[in-house]
C-alpha cells in the first residue's frame, strides 16, 4: 500500500475502522434487549439510529419549537435546541433530494463527513510530522474508543470535519479563508468558545513575538501587520459565530436564556461554572480526594501538554487542545458523555503517534482502542434500564 495515493491509504484506514466498529454494533444489537425506541435484538441500521439520533430527526422533520417545553414548575423541559441546526437542515435537504428518510440521511451524512474528516486530518498531521507517522495519527483517531460515533446520525463528524479544516487553514495561516469554514463549524456543534478563545490566545503570541521577537531572530515569520489583522478579523467573526445559535434560539423563543436553560434541562440544575467537576469527584471519591480530584486532572493535562511527543504538534494544535480542555472544564458536566466530547482533542492522537515509532506500541494501541470500542458500545451505546429508570448516555 505504501505506494497507493495517500487518500486512497487514508480512506481504505477509515472504511476498515468503520467495518470494524459496525461488527462491534451488530454483536451488542443481538444482545440488546427491550428499550424505549424499538423491539429486542434490532438490526444494525435500526441500532445506530437511537440516543440523539431521534433528537436530530426532530430538528429535521419538525424544526425548533417556538415555545420552549416545561413542567409543573417552570423547568425547561429536554427540546430540540439543544441540537445545533446545521446537521439537521443538512439531512433535510438531502431528503429532499433523495428521497431517503431522515435518519438514513442523517447516517450518510455522518459517514461521508467522517471520512473526509480522516483525509482533513490526515493533510494536518502531515504538516508536523512524516507521511508514515501521519497515517499512523489517522488509524489512533479512526480507531479511537469512541470513534463509531462518527458512523452514527450524530453530528460529531460533521463537526470534526469542519474543526479539521479550520485548524489546518490556521496553521497554513489562510485566516480570510477559514472564516466561512468557521462560521459553520459554530453552527454544527458548540466548538466556537474554544475555538475563538484559541485564536485569542494565538493572536497575543503573535502580538508579543512581533514586538519581541526571540533571540537571534529580529524578524519572526508569521507576524506581519496584514497577518495579525486577518487573524483578528478571524478571532472576532469566530466570537460572533460562537454567539450565533444561542441568539437564534433567543430571536426564536423570545428568552434569551433559552439555548443554556435547555442545555441544562439534562443534567438537572443551573450552568455554574467549575461546580459540576467538584460535585462529580465528591460522588466518586468521597468529600476529601473529590475536592482534589479536579486539580490532580488539571495538573495532568498541564503535564501531557508540556511533554516532548505534544510539544511537536506546534502552536496552534496545542493552543487548541488546551483551550478546548479549558472550555470542558468551565462549563461541562462530566458524565459518560464526557468520553464522546473528547474527540475534539484529536490533535493528541499524532502526539501518540509521535511517543515511540515502534510497530508493537502502535500496534498494541490500536488493539486496546478496539477493545475499549466494545466496552463503550456495550456500556454506553447498548440500553440497559437503570434501577432508577433511563440509562446511561453515550
Amino acid at each position: 500500500m505504501a505506494g497507493w495515493p495517500w487518500w486512497l491509504q487514508v480512506a481504505l484506514v477509515f472504511v476498515a475502522a468503520r467495518l470494524v466498529s459496525a461488527a462491534i454494533f451488530m454483536a451488542a444489537a443481538i444482545h440488546q434487549g427491550a428499550n424505549p425506541w424499538f423491539p429486542p435484538a434490532p438490526d444494525y441500521w435500526n441500532f445506530i439510529t437511537i440516543w440523539d439520533g431521534r433528537w436530530y430527526t426532530e430538528a429535521a422533520d419538525n424544526g425548533y419549537p417556538s415555545e420552549l417545553p416545561v413542567d409543573q414548575n417552570g423547568v425547561v423541559k429536554e427540546n430540540a435546541w439543544a441540537f445545533y441546526a446545521l446537521f439537521p437542515f443538512l439531512a433535510r435537504g438531502l431528503s429532499a433530494i433523495t428521497g431517503l428518510g431522515t435518519l438514513q440521511a442523517l447516517t450518510a451524512i455522518a459517514m461521508v463527513a467522517g471520512l473526509g474528516a480522516a483525509l482533513v486530518i490526515f493533510r494536518l498531521f502531515g504538516e508536523f510530522a512524516g507521511r508514515r507517522t501521519a497515517m499512523w495519527g489517522v488509524v489512533f483517531v479512526s480507531t479511537f474508543p469512541v470513534s463509531p460515533i462518527l458512523q452514527v446520525p450524530y453530528a460529531e463528524s460533521l463537526n470534526l470535519l469542519l474543526l479539521a479544516a479550520a485548524l489546518l487553514l490556521v496553521v497554513r495561516r489562510h485566516y480570510l479563508m477559514a472564516i466561512p469554514v468557521v462560521l459553520l463549524m459554530c453552527l454544527s456543534r458548540p466548538t466556537g468558545v474554544p475555538f475563538a478563545a484559541m485564536l485569542g490566545l494565538l493572536f497575543l503570541r503573535r502580538l508579543w513575538l512581533r514586538f519581541r521577537p526571540p533571540p537571534g531572530s529580529p524578524t519572526s515569520p508569521g507576524t506581519s501587520a496584514r497577518e495579525l489583522v486577518a487573524l483578528a478579523v478571524l478571532g472576532l467573526v469566530t466570537c460572533m459565530g460562537a454567539l450565533a445559535w444561542p441568539t437564534i434560539a433567543w430571536a426564536v423563543t423570545g428568552d434569551p436564556t433559552a439555548y443554556t436553560r435547555t442545555e441544562t434541562a439534562w443534567r438537572g440544575h443551573d450552568l455554574v461554572p467549575f461546580k459540576p467537576w467538584f460535585d462529580t469527584g465528591r460522588m466518586l471519591f468521597g468529600p476529601v480526594l473529590g475536592v482534589l480530584a479536579p486539580f490532580v486532572f488539571a495538573g495532568l493535562f498541564v503535564l501531557l501538554m508540556t511533554s516532548k511527543p505534544v510539544r511537536a504538534l506546534g502552536t496552534e494544535l496545542r493552543l487548541w487542545c488546551a483551550s478546548y480542555m479549558g472550555y470542558l472544564l468551565l462549563f461541562l458536566h462530566p458524565q459518560t458523555s464526557t468520553f464522546r466530547m473528547l474527540l475534539p482533542l484529536f490533535p493528541l492522537a499524532l502526539g501518540a503517534a509521535l511517543l515511540s515509532r515502534s510497530k508493537a506500541y502502535r500496534g498494541t494501541v490500536v488493539v486496546m482502542f478496539v477493545l475499549l470500542q466494545i466496552v463503550w458500545v456495550v456500556w454506553l451505546w447498548a440500553w440497559a434500564q437503570l434501577p432508577g429508570g433511563g440509562d446511561y448516555p453515550p
